[in-house]
């Protein structure tokens, strides 16, 4: 169960990343708008603590790296 519940969240990291560079406005697309509710309160505290390189944000990359250690770990 907890690895169906981590693939779904990486899947939706996933689709945030994307959607930022397509760059679609949050305030008129729901979908963004939901994609950005579920992901940014685990985004924004690794985002704070991890300096952007390069204009680039790796947030995503390391909450994926820490959920596939967790799944292998607990799973």
């Amino acid at each position: 169960m907890l690895g169906v519940i981590v693939d779904t969240y990486m899947l939706v990291l996933l689709a945030r990343v994307v959607m930022s560079w397509v760059q679609l406005d949050p305030y008129r697309n729901p979908v963004v708008r939901v994609l950005y509710s579920i992901t940014e309160p685990v985004l924004a505290p690794i985002r704070s603590a991890l300096p952007a390189v390069g204009g680039l944000d790796f947030s995503p990359v390391v909450v994926m790296v820490v959920l596939s250690i967790v799944k292998r770990t607990l799973g």
